[in-house]
């Protein structure tokens, strides 16, 4: 997908070199690595000054900054400068990374032995000295080949920073009653260099009232039905929605200020539906699946996981409760034996209907059925409209959380698992999840790590790079919890059990 909401990352790489190695050893490397992106991924800027000084570095900068480079490869091709290569990484201002070259050949050990393999330590160690942040690949030596695998990997990781540098997330409202879940510390936001801005509903209602007649509305209702086809259940619901997802998108573009990018956690219920008539789930699903993700019940880390797994993922995510088990019986006809899940790595996934409408399976416009409850019980559904209904396709899925706790500490969780091609026999945009040894990380991590009822989901398995981008954002590295394999036990874990 090609999201509007989301960062372009332009790449470069600048080889450097000690001045008591040969300068073209490094040049040379840096450019067969070059070679090799080209040819498996496509293009990135090669920088044609190599930096064996500070005066080569200032040089090298100015023509990154020149060609629009806006996350960096620092490739040692040899042992390296180390002040000039991390005054490279502080002064270029954005996302970096450090790499290093193996050495090619036994028969060339002599003139052709760069000794990137120990410079890459006094890198690390000068990076530390001066503060600075930098991405460092799990084993950062390898070959050409190898070496583009690594930029690769990368640069998932840098759009996600440079989207967070240019990040504003708007609310509208406070947080439901009874959801102190969602209660949002502001300062790691300011922290991680996201900015927010907070509105009332009665904002958010004077401005859709204000869309009332919008010439605009016929296309946007014609094109929500289009997406839902047969599943158009209550179309009478929608110049409502359309009217209100043209709210939001205006919203955005005239309250993004400085910022580039643009994010929503709106308070969702129960005046809402009383006050503008509807439920806004189907309009939640459509911005997300345009790279707009827009978080339930006014959880702002919630829409901020969204956006980082967006970033990641290149793809639509959506934000689901980590609901309810999955039953006995069911577990027993459907999955025991079928698929290598014990009934405890097992549990559904749902939210009333703002999964988007191409992570399902099937779609309904519906009617939202826990609210109709209470709000108009036993009547023909008319406020509750407006939720997209349907379960999640199978498939590989990432489920994470980034989460300011109570005591506004930065915590994350990343778990790899998959969505089971099950029948959920229920209603909202729901599925059944399997994670390995969910059982003991739903009780070591989320439970024991405070974490609020909802995970962000990222379609594909993106541990690797989630985990990257926390670490680099600062979230300490005993707080990254994921879900420990069978044999490895959480510190709160009773040995005996």
């Amino acid at each position: 997908m090609n999201f509007k909401n989301i960062p372009d990352v332009k790449l470069g790489i600048v080889a450097v070199s000690r001045d008591c190695f040969p300068m073209e050893l490094s040049a040379g490397r840096r450019q067969a690595v070059v070679a090799a992106y080209k040819e498996t991924y496509g293009e990135i800027y090669e920088c044609p000054t190599t930096v064996e000084s500070e005066v080569h570095m200032r040089k090298a900068l100015a023509e990154v900054k020149e060609a629009g480079v806006n996350a960096l490869v620092v490739y040692l091709g040899n042992f390296g400068p180390e002040t000039a290569e991390t005054l490279l990484a502080k002064e270029f201002g954005g996302p970096v990374m450090f790499v290093a070259a193996a050495e090619e050949t036994g028969n060339n050990l002599v003139e052709g032995r760069g000794d990137a393999y120990c410079g890459m330590l006094n890198a690390s160690y000068n990076l530390a000295l001066r503060n600075i942040k930098a991405y460092i690949p799990e084993y950062p030596v390898g070959t050409y080949e190898e070496v583009a695998d690594m930029i690769k990997e990368f640069e998932p990781v840098a759009t996600t920073l440079l989207g967070l540098q240019n990040l504003k997330i708007i609310s509208f409202g406070p947080r439901p009653q009874d959801f102190l879940a969602c209660n949002a510390p502001i300062k790691q936001l300011y922290n991680l260099g996201v900015e927010i801005e907070e509105n009332s509903e009665l904002d958010l209602f004077a401005a859709f009232n204000e869309h009332a007649n919008d010439p605009r509305i016929p296309e946007v209702i014609a094109d929500m039905e289009k997406e839902l086809g047969e599943g158009n259940k209550m179309p009478g619901i929608l110049p409502k929605l359309a009217q209100y997802e043209l709210t939001l998108l205006d919203w955005m573009e005239a309250h993004k200020g400085s910022r580039e990018y643009v994010v929503f956690a709106n308070k969702c219920w129960p005046s809402f539906q009383t006050q503008f008539g509807f439920v806004p789930c189907y309009v939640n699903s459509r911005l997300v699946s345009r790279g707009i993700p827009v978080s339930c019940e006014v959880d702002i880390y919630g829409a901020l996981s969204e956006y980082i797994g967006t970033c990641v993922s290149k793809d639509a995510v959506t934000l689901l409760d980590i609901n309810n088990s999955v039953p006995r019986d069911m577990y027993d006809s459907e999955i025991k034996d079928k698929f290598n899940y014990t009934l405890k790595d097992t549990f559904m996934g749902f939210h009333c209907g703002n999964t988007p409408a191409c992570k399902l399976s099937f779609k309904n416009m519906k009617n939202q059925m826990i609210m109709a409850r209470s709000l108009e019980p036993n009547q023909e559904p008319n406020i509750t409209r407006g939720t997209l209904e349907g379960d999640i396709i199978p498939g590989e899925i990432t489920f994470f959380r980034l989460q300011s706790n109570a005591d506004a500490e930065l915590t994350a969780y990343v778990a790899e698992g998959e969505v089971l091609p099950v029948a959920t026999r229920s209603f909202g945009s729901i599925g059944i999840f399997a994670i390995p040894e969910m059982g003991r990380f739903y009780r070591h991590v989320l439970i024991e790590g405070r974490y609020p009822h909802h995970g962000a989901v990222a379609f594909g398995h993106f541990g690797k790079a989630l985990y990257e981008v926390f670490k680099y954002i600062g979230v300490p590295l005993e707080d990254i919890n994921y879900n420990q394999p069978k044999g490895v036990r959480y510190p709160t874990e009773n040995p005996f059990a």
